[in-house]
């Protein structure tokens, strides 16, 4: 996947860099998501701008979890204010955890017994 210029060092600062690196990697879950159609990286481009800035304007961050299911894994957002107190954290890395699924939704059974809700927004395998 081809990706839009870099901006001039000289005249970028980190926070410059940052950005264009988060563009470049919504761009490309954008170009993995949509069947890794060529020859639609402006558009793929545009659209994770667009996505990027306006979560920056409004200050949204994206939160997920990363759970693997039978040699797939699946990265499902969560909404921070509708969790039910999840914390980060709360699923150590390799823990065996009970998950299910409902069309795009999986549920993700956490420690307390309570089960945190998410939207399957990538899946990798």
């Amino acid at each position: 996947m081809k990706t839009g210029p870099l901006p001039d060092s000289s005249a970028s600062s980190p926070a410059d860099s940052e950005l264009h690196e988060a563009i470049r990697r919504r761009a490309e879950e954008i170009y993995i998501r949509n069947g890794r159609l060529p020859g639609r990286d402006t558009e793929n481009w545009a659209q994770a701008e667009q996505e990027i800035l306006s979560e920056a304007a409004g200050g949204v961050r994206r939160k997920a979890v990363v759970v693997r299911v039978n040699g797939v894994q699946y990265f499902g957002e969560y909404q921070p204010e509708a969790c039910d107190g999840y914390q980060p954290g709360e699923f150590g890395n390799g823990n065996v955890v009970p998950v299910r699924f409902e069309g795009n939704k999986m549920f993700v059974k956490r420690p307390n017994g309570k089960e945190l809700e998410t939207t399957i927004v990538k899946r990798i395998g």
